[in-house]
């Protein structure tokens, strides 16, 4: 641990010690882990049903990324700056698919499970 970690520590418990903590608003209640206050009115439902199949906000966000780099793509000039961005929006789909497939949810990506094979020959070598 460093030292302001250490110091960090010390002043939480000093103040929990204190009882700063006892009159902070929702004091004693469970956390709203659903809270989906930061979601526009118009994406609501669309939020709750990819929730409820699922999907995190972190594959979504993913998702927007790997969106926003396909139209990088449909709009770039340059070729070595192509090669780049392709090979990036492959680092996204493999960590998008293989975010899926830990939850058991199936990913029709060939270039996933070709992957998936070329690494399980390396590590059996």
């Amino acid at each position: 641990m460093d030292f302001s970690t250490i110091v960090s520590e010390q002043r939480i418990k000093k103040a929990y010690e204190d009882g700063e903590f006892e009159n902070l608003p929702g004091y004693g209640k469970p956390l709203n882990l659903d809270d989906d206050r930061g979601v526009p009115e118009e994406l609501k439902m669309a939020h709750r049903i990819m929730k409820n199949a699922g999907f995190t906000t972190d594959e979504m966000n993913i998702k927007k990324e790997m969106m926003r780099i396909e139209d990088l793509i449909r709009v770039c000039d340059n070729e070595e700056e192509e090669q780049e961005l392709k090979q990036n929006l492959n680092e996204k789909l493999l960590k998008y698919n293989s975010m899926l497939s830990k939850k058991r949810i199936k990913t029709n990506s060939s270039l996933f499970k070709n992957y998936e094979h070329k690494l399980e020959d390396k590590l059996l070598k």
